[in-house]
């Protein structure tokens, strides 16, 4: 007599919103590096949660993704903020400059003259194997490749990122491979950034309260993508895993970044040799920093350029004077109708510790 099994059906709901402690701890860290831009936060850790867990596509790059947006809304940012989660330091990024390969020869500046030609040993190519592995750790075997401005590439740039972005190889010069696999290839562009800075205007440039931020941002990611499939081709916008748009950031975003530009100058100031002081600012300092530093078409860095400008140059001439000295407080202010910050030293001085002022930087064991 033929014996039977029975099964036991029993029916169990899985969670797929659920992440790993690793991936977790990489969001809150890359969360409070990137001010707004959540989307493109969300794609990051959607890819790195696939990594972590092994199921990239065999033969292609980790993810190959276009970033696009206006300039100064934190294309390059986000990925210089992921390397030093992940890596450590922020410049753990391979970084090409399509701007600089707008003619077909200088593609030997990314894989290298090939043998006999003049200078064959002095040209080192960009993109090498070592390269790619500086940024490896023991735990997390990944890299970052940058094509910045990709929308600038000569034809022959083009003709190298297809093979790239579709197969993960590239052959140098002298005929070396260089495998992709454990890579993530960053693509930004501008393009349909004046388009969008046309469809902000209007206070300034931010979304004015009247106005319904779903539409508002819909209109723009319709306005960058359409730009892109102008301009790129088929081919390159099939071999794209995500296209992620960048919006101008608004005014509520422009204040967070002022807070984190402010702790850097902090940080700048206590690393200082010739003297380690503290400042605060009032809201009327950061209202003029805000408005000298507002401008829809640069976005943050005409903010970071004005607290340079206002802050960081004044900072310089007070220590070259000796007006200020190790544990003085420094108050920033502005006076009605006055077109420049005042400082004050005001009469208590302090005692401090940089590390219980910053924190030490985010660990990188982000795998375990």
């Amino acid at each position: 007599m033929a014996a039977t099994t029975q099964w036991a059906h029993t029916k169990e709901e899985l969670d797929t919103r659920k992440r790993s402690s690793a991936t977790r701890r990489f969001e809150e860290a890359l969360q409070r590096k990137i001010v707004g831009q959540r989307e493109a936060v969300q794609a990051l850790v959607e890819l790195y949660q696939v990594f972590c867990a092994g199921l990239c596509s065999p033969g292609r790059p980790v993810g190959n993704l276009l970033f696009l947006g206006p300039t100064g809304s934190g294309k390059t940012r986000i990925v210089e903020a992921a390397a030093e989660v992940l890596f450590g330091d922020s410049r753990a990024v391979i970084k090409i400059d399509c701007a600089e390969f707008q003619h077909s020869h200088e593609i030997a500046k990314i894989v290298g003259s090939p043998p006999g030609y003049l200078g064959h040993r002095e040209t080192h190519p960009l993109i090498t194997q070592e390269e790619l592995s500086k940024s490896h750790r023991e735990n997390l075997k990944l890299s970052f490749l940058l094509f910045d401005e990709i929308e600038k590439a000569s034809d022959s740039l083009w003709q190298l990122l297809l093979g790239m972005l579709d197969k993960a190889t590239l052959t140098l010069g002298d005929n070396r491979r260089v495998d992709l696999s454990q890579t993530v290839i960053f693509l930004t562009s501008n393009l349909g950034g004046g388009e969008i800075s046309e469809l902000m205007q209007g206070g300034m440039g931010f979304v004015q309260p009247k106005d319904k931020p779903a539409a508002v941002d819909q209109k723009v990611e319709r306005t960058a993508v359409e730009a892109a499939r102008r301009k790129f081709s088929p081919e390159f916008m099939n071999r794209l895993d995500n296209v992620v748009v960048f919006h101008p950031l608004k005014r509520d975003e422009l204040d967070e970044i002022v807070d984190m530009e402010f702790a850097q100058v902090q940080k700048r100031v206590l690393d200082s040799t010739a003297a380690a002081f503290l400042f605060r600012t009032t809201d009327e300092a950061r209202e003029f920093l805000l408005e000298e530093g507002t401008d829809p078409r640069y976005g943050a860095r005409h903010l970071k350029r004005a607290i340079e400008r206002h802050v960081v140059s004044p900072f310089a001439k007070l220590l070259a004077t000796g007006q200020v000295r190790s544990g003085d407080i420094l108050l920033i202010d502005r006076y009605p109708g006055e077109n420049e910050l005042t400082f004050l030293k005001e009469n208590e001085r302090c005692s401090y510790n940089t590390h219980m002022i910053f924190a030490a930087p985010i660990a990188n064991q982000l795998t375990n």
